[in-house]
């Protein structure tokens, strides 16, 4: 922003260009802003220069939320929310299915592989229709959470490379979902990613109910789910530490640094070889 004002130079139905001085723009120091605005002939009075400036700060806002949801990592974000609803949604629907195709059919089965079989019948009746058809609708949902849990594997590694390699893709997108983003995460210290995703246990921790939690989603990596209890927590802390120097890296330069994983892999060894927690 200029010394004569976001306004300057711009004509009073320029939005687009008043809306870019306004994210833009810079003052060294606060000025007479309405009255010169009015002196320039930009508005006629007072009252129309907040009008004015209430538009056009709304509408930056707008925009700005606009470029944010476009942004990579909040895609990843929607992607990994999507892939959980599509198996809840699928889980659900299958159990639905079985009830309903064991009661027609006589038979006592579950799982994807008997959806499928059910998908592939020819229905002979009404009844049979229905049941068909929603096997098949039940195996498109499949189909599109494992095309969207590949989409997911093959994104991740270009818009946050070192927690993907750390963490693998869908570990890493759910941490930066759970955070809200990668810049959020990247904010946060190692303590907090340990437990991204043991948020009611750690609030039962807090109100005196129970332990504290050693670890949150990142329970679901193997250096942590495939470790010993009692060396557990000394790996989530040594696995949330490079999380957390990962996301930093992600977020504010993006190369990539494979000697992160050199390091978290002697660091877990070391763990293990204690055979003790610390």
């Amino acid at each position: 922003m200029q010394s004569q004002g976001w306004f300057q130079d711009l004509d009073p139905d320029d939005v687009d260009g008043a809306v870019a001085s306004i994210r833009e723009g810079s003052a060294s120091s606060p000025q007479e802003w309405p009255s010169e605005a009015v002196a320039a002939g930009f508005v006629p009075d007072e009252s129309a220069y907040y009008d004015r400036l209430h538009e056009v700060t709304v509408e930056a806002t707008r925009s700005q939320v606009a470029e944010r949801e476009r942004a990579d990592d909040q895609q990843l974000i929607h992607a990994v929310r999507t892939i959980d609803d599509l198996a809840a949604t699928t889980n659900e629907l299958t159990e639905r299915l079985t009830e309903w195709a064991g009661s027609y059919y006589g038979e006592s089965a579950s799982g994807a592989e008997y959806v499928a079989k059910i998908a592939g019948r020819e229905p002979g009746d009404p009844v049979e229709a229905r049941i068909v058809s929603l096997a098949n609708r039940v195996t498109d949902l499949q189909d599109e959470r494992e095309t969207i849990d590949a989409f997911v594997r093959r994104e991740a590694p270009a818009v946050c490379p070192n927690l993907s390699m750390l963490a693998g893709p869908v570990l890493a997108t759910r941490l930066i979902a759970l955070a809200g983003g990668l810049e959020q995460l990247a904010k946060k210290p190692s303590g907090t990613v340990q437990v991204l995703g043991a948020e009611d246990a750690l609030f039962a921790h807090l109100r005196g109910h129970a332990s504290s939690p050693k670890h949150g989603v990142i329970y679901t990596h193997e250096y942590v789910r495939g470790t010993t209890p009692e060396q557990r927590g000394s790996a989530a802390r040594a696995l949330a530490g490079k999380l957390a120097i990962a996301a930093r890296i992600d977020h504010y330069s993006g190369d990539r640094r494979p000697g992160l994983q050199d390091e978290l892999d002697e660091r877990m060894a070391r763990i293990r070889s204690r055979g003790g927690d610390e």
